[in-house]
Order: structure tokens, then C-alpha cells, then sequence
């Protein structure tokens, strides 16, 4: 398990029954990169890459 995967177990177990909107999400992530500009690049990248994940490319 990676360092960062801690984060990601607490997300699973916190929140993983609900139900949120990906509109939701990209609100959340606007809201963490204000907090945290030094972010916005890796913030950036895993949005693109969630949004392009059913491209053939």
C-alpha cells in the first residue's frame, strides 16, 4: 500500500455509501485547489485523466 492510498481507504470508508454527482467532485477539487494552489497541476492531471478514462487513445 502507498503512503496515499491512507487517504483514499478514509474516503472509502467515510463516504463510500454515498451517492455524489461529478459535478460534486469537480466543486470539491476547485475548492481544495483555492485552499492548496500548490496542487493545481496534479489536481488538473487527475481530473483529465477521469474525464478522458473511455477514450480510445
Amino acid at each position: 500500500m502507498y503512503f496515499t492510498d491512507r487517504g483514499i481507504e478514509e474516503l472509502s470508508q467515510r463516504r463510500g455509501s454515498e451517492e455524489v454527482t461529478l459535478d460534486w467532485v469537480a466543486e470539491r477539487l476547485r475548492e481544495f485547489v483555492d485552499l492548496n494552489p500548490e496542487f493545481e497541476t496534479p489536481i488538473d492531471r487527475l481530473a483529465t485523466w477521469l474525464a478522458r478514462l473511455d477514450d480510445e487513445d
